[in-house]
C-alpha cells in the first residue's frame, strides 16, 4: 500500500489543466524538469513518462483506472520516477516520444506511455494500457512490475535498446538525394492519392475513424482553382456537405468535433479542438468563395458563432479545447432523448424537430441521440429558430470541461481563419475578433520578437517552438492582406526572419521543431507531415512564398528554394500527406496578381483593402513616389501578373 496519500502532489503548482487533473493522485508525479531526472539518477530508477492532454478521453480512462488506483501508485512510487507532460504545452517532448511510440508499436496516440532512463533515452513505449490485462492488451500493473524487474536484472539489454532507438530517431532526419519527385508532379500525385482513399458517398479520406483534415480540403479547392480540368472539386464539396449534416458538426452549439468514429460522420469523438475549427473555417470560407453556395457561408458563420460564445477569452485570445467527457461519460453533454426535446420545444414543434434531427426512442448512440441530418442531401435550416432554446437547455443541464490555456500556434491558425472568413463573408465581426486575438498574443505571448508557447492564469510558459513562429507569422501576413496595415507585415516578417535564424537548417534545408532557445532533447525532429494540423515546415513554406512574392527579397528566396527542395524529398513517398505544403507550392507558382497601390491619402487604405481581388498580394506605398509623378493626387495601382505588368490605372478589376 502507499504509505501516505498526500492531498496534492507536485503537479499542484502547475498551470496546465491536464497536469492539474492529476494533482490529487497518490502517484508522486513530477512535471518535466531536470530535478525529476536528477532524482532518477540519484535513486537509480527508470522514468515512467505519461503524455496526454486535458480533453483526451482515453487519458481520462487510464487516469481513472490506473493512476487513481493505490496499487498502481505504490508500484510507480517504489520503482519509478513518474513524469507527466501536457503535449500541448510541450509539443517538442510529444513529437520526440511519439516517434518512439510509433517505432515500437507501428502507431501512436494519447495517452502516450514511455519507459526510459534518467538520460531520457526510451527503451519501451505504448499508448493506453488498462490496469489489468484485457482484450489481449497487457495490463499496466503487470507491465510496471515486469519493467522494474528487468531494470534490476537485465538493465544492459534495456539500455542497448535505448541506444539503438535514440540513434534511429536522429538518423531518421536524413533524406537520400535520389528520393526527390519533381516538384511539378507532387500536386498531381497528391490528388491521385486523395482520390484513391476518397469515400464518394460520405466524403473523407479514410474508413472509420474519419478525420476532417481541413488542409486536404484547402489543397483540393486551391488545385481546382489553379489547374483547369483538375477534376477534384467534388472531393472537397462532398466532404464539406456530408460533415455539415453529421453529428461531427454540433447541430445545436455549432463547431466541429475532432473526428468521427463511423463512416457517415454521425458519432464523433466529442472533444472540440480549436485547430480543427480553424482549418475547417478556412475550408468553408474558401469553398464559399470558389462556388458561391450558401451552405458553406452558413456553416462558416456558425463556426464563428461557436468560437465567440464558447472559446473566446475576455481579453481576446482563444481557448484550446472542450472535453469529450461530461460527468465521466463521453458525449453525455451532447446527446438527447425525444422527451427532452419535447419538454423544451413543446409537443408539436418538438416532434418536428425530432423527426428532422433523427431523435428517436431507439436512439442512434448508445440508446440516446446525437442530433444529425445525415439522411438528407442538403442541410434543412427551417427549424433553426428552435436551436437557441435547445442550446440554453443543454448549457444549463450539465457542465462541459474547458481547457482554457491559450496556445500561440493554435491562435495563429484561428486568426488566419477569421481573416479568410472576413474576406469571404464580409462581416466586420470576424476581422474584429482576429485583431483582438492578435493583440492578445502580442501582449501576453510575445516579448519583442520572442514568442512563448502558452498562456494560462496570468502566466506564459516555455519559449516558442517552430509552430508558434510559423502559425502566428501566417496570421500576421493574413491580417496584413485584409487590412493593408504595414505593422502586420513588418511584425510577420520580423518573426519569420527570427525563425530562420533560430530553427532553419542552412546546410540541408528544413526547419527544426525546436530552436536555439529551447531545451535540448534526445532528438531534434524536422516535422513535414501534415497530420491533424499542418506541420510548421509546411506553414513556414507558405510564409516564405507569400513574402517572396510581396517583397522580392533574394535572401528569403534562397531560403524558400532550400525549403522546397527539402520537403519535396520528404513528400516524395506520400504526396497526399503533405497537403498544406502543396498548397504553399500553389501559392508560389500561381500567386495571382501583385498590385502596388500608391495611396493619395492614408485614410484610403481600408477602402483599397476591401476592393482588392481575393488572391491579390498588395503592397502599399504612400503618395509622393517618384514613379509616374503626373498621376499624383489619385490612388494609383500598378498591376503585375505572370511576369507581365500593366499600365498604371486608377481602378482594379476583381
Amino acid at each position: 500500500m502507499v504509505s501516505e496519500h498526500r492531498s496534492v502532489n507536485r503537479l499542484a503548482g502547475e498551470k496546465s489543466p491536464y497536469l492539474l487533473q492529476h494533482a490529487h493522485q497518490a502517484v508522486d508525479w513530477w512535471p518535466w524538469c531536470e530535478e525529476a531526472f536528477a532524482k532518477a539518477r540519484l535513486e537509480d530508477k527508470p522514468v515512467f513518462l505519461s503524455i496526454g492532454y486535458s480533453s483526451c478521453h482515453w487519458c481520462h480512462v487510464m487516469s481513472r483506472e490506473s493512476f487513481d488506483a493505490p496499487e498502481v501508485a505504490e508500484v510507480l512510487n517504489r520503482s519509478f520516477v513518474s513524469v507527466k507532460v501536457d503535449k500541448e504545452e510541450r509539443p517538442d517532448i510529444d513529437s520526440v516520444y511519439m516517434r518512439v511510440c510509433m517505432a515500437f508499436t507501428g502507431g501512436g496516440g494519447w495517452p502516450t506511455t514511455i519507459f526510459m532512463d534518467a538520460q531520457k533515452r526510451p527503451f519501451f513505449a505504448g499508448t493506453y494500457f488498462p490496469k489489468h490485462r484485457r482484450y489481449g492488451m497487457p495490463g499496466l500493473l503487470d507491465l510496471l512490475n515486469q519493467v522494474a524487474k528487468q531494470w534490476n536484472s537485465h538493465r544492459e539489454k534495456l539500455l542497448e535498446s535505448a541506444d539503438l532507438l535514440t540513434a534511429h530517431l536522429n538518423a531518421a532526419q536524413s533524406v537520400r538525394k535520389d528520393d526527390k519527385l519533381p516538384v511539378d508532379r507532387l500536386a498531381g500525385e497528391a490528388v491521385r492519392d486523395l482520390r484513391a482513399s476518397f469515400d464518394p458517398r460520405y466524403g473523407g479520406f479514410s474508413p472509420a475513424p474519419k478525420f476532417p483534415m481541413g488542409h486536404n480540403l484547402l489543397f483540393l479547392l486551391a488545385y481546382d482553382r489553379a489547374v483547369p480540368g483538375a477534376d477534384c472539386l467534388d472531393m472537397a464539396e462532398i466532404t464539406l456537405r456530408r460533415m455539415a449534416l453529421g453529428g461531427i458538426f454540433d447541430q445545436i452549439g455549432y463547431g466541429f468535433s475532432r473526428y468521427s468514429t463511423d463512416e457517415k460522420w454521425l458519432a464523433p469523438h466529442f472533444e472540440k479542438m480549436l485547430y480543427d475549427n480553424a482549418l475547417l473555417l478556412m475550408a468553408y470560407a474558401r469553398a464559399y468563395e470558389h462556388t458561391g453556395k450558401p451552405l458553406y457561408k452558413t456553416v462558416g458563420q456558425k463556426i464563428v458563432t461557436y468560437l465567440r460564445r464558447e472559446m473566446t477569452y475576455p481579453e481576446g485570445g482563444f481557448y484550446s479545447a472542450q472535453d469529450a467527457d461530461s460527468q465521466g461519460e463521453e458525449g453525455k453533454y451532447y446527446v438527447f432523448t425525444p422527451q427532452e426535446v419535447l419538454s423544451v420545444l413543446g409537443d408539436q414543434l418538438g416532434r418536428r424537430w425530432n423527426a428532422l434531427y433523427d431523435i428517436t426512442e431507439k436512439g442512434n448512440f448508445e440508446g440516446k441521440n446525437i442530433p444529425n441530418q445525415i439522411a438528407l442531401e442538403e442541410p434543412d435550416n427551417s427549424l433553426d429558430h428552435c436551436i437557441p432554446k435547445l442550446y440554453g437547455y443543454r448549457r444549463a443541464r450539465m457542465p462541459l470541461s474547458l481547457d482554457d490555456k491559450i496556445l500561440t500556434a493554435w491562435n495563429g491558425l484561428m486568426i488566419a481563419a477569421l481573416c479568410d472568413a472576413y474576406r469571404a463573408f464580409g462581416e466586420t465581426e470576424q476581422l474584429i475578433m482576429a485583431r483582438r486575438a492578435a493583440a492578445f498574443v502580442q501582449e501576453r505571448l510575445a516579448q519583442g520578437e520572442k514568442l512563448y508557447i502558452s498562456f494560462r492564469d496570468g502566466e506564459r510558459s516555455q519559449a516558442g517552438l517552430l509552430d508558434d513562429y510559423a502559425f502566428y507569422g501566417y496570421a500576421l501576413l493574413q491580417l496584413y492582406r485584409v487590412t493593408l496595415e504595414p505593422e502586420f507585415l513588418n511584425r510577420g516578417l520580423a518573426l519569420i526572419k527570427k525563425a530562420i535564424r533560430d530553427f532553419f537548417d542552412e546546410e540541408n534545408g528544413g526547419f527544426y521543431l525546436s530552436g536555439r532557445e529551447n531545451e535540448v532533447l534526445i532528438a531534434r525532429p524536422k516535422e513535414t507531415y501534415d497530420g491533424a494540423m499542418p506541420s510548421g515546415n509546411s506553414v513556414m513554406t507558405m510564409n516564405l512564398a507569400l513574402l517572396c512574392t510581396l517583397l522580392e527579397d533574394h535572401a528569403l528566396e534562397a531560403v524558400l528554394a532550400k525549403q522546397v527542395d527539402f520537403i519535396s524529398r520528404m513528400a516524395a513517398s506520400s504526396p497526399g500527406n503533405h497537403a498544406f505544403f502543396l498548397l504553399s507550392l500553389l501559392q508560389r507558382d500561381f500567386p495571382g496578381k501583385k498590385i502596388t497601390a500608391v495611396l493619395a491619402d492614408k485614410s484610403q487604405r481600408a477602402q483599397v483593402a476591401a476592393m482588392m481581388p481575393r488572391d491579390a498580394l498588395v503592397i502599399i506605398q504612400e503618395e509622393g513616389t517618384e514613379i509616374y509623378p503626373l498621376l499624383e493626387g489619385r490612388t494609383t495601382y500598378y498591376v503585375c501578373e505572370n511576369g507581365v505588368c500593366q499600365a498604371p490605372t486608377h481602378a482594379v478589376e476583381g
